[in-house]
């Protein structure tokens, strides 16, 4: 199975348990003094059944981005968009969502490295 690797922030979800059953490669925990502000990062490889799930636990005004080859899918809550690596007018659409829901824009950059 050729799967996806993702970017998901476990306080992005509803239900953080749906992470226990991922492939994790790794995970990050930001450096902010305040414990309510630091986020879990997980780097992780899914399958798009696993991308669905997820998808279905992801909290309003939050993101999750997932890639593979050429492509990269986008999941805020109830929208997805699916952006060419290769051709950065793809990416304006997502953007311009996350940035309508007050996303940061330097968020909203969909690294796509572990």
């Amino acid at each position: 199975m050729n799967k996806w690797k993702g970017c998901i922030v476990e306080e992005s979800l509803d239900d953080s348990r749906v992470l226990n059953n991922l492939e994790v490669a790794k995970v990050r925990i930001t450096s902010e003094q305040d414990s309510a502000k630091r986020w879990h990062i997980y780097n992780a490889f899914l399958s798009e059944r696993e991308i669905k799930i997820i998808h279905s636990h992801l909290k309003q005004s939050w993101y999750v981005h997932f890639w593979k080859e050429d492509k990269i899918i986008v999941l805020f809550k109830g929208r997805k968009f699916v952006l060419d690596v290769k051709n950065k007018e793809t990416w304006k659409d997502a953007i311009n969502y996350g940035l309508s829901i007050n996303i940061p824009r330097e968020q909203l950059d969909f690294l796509m490295e572990f």
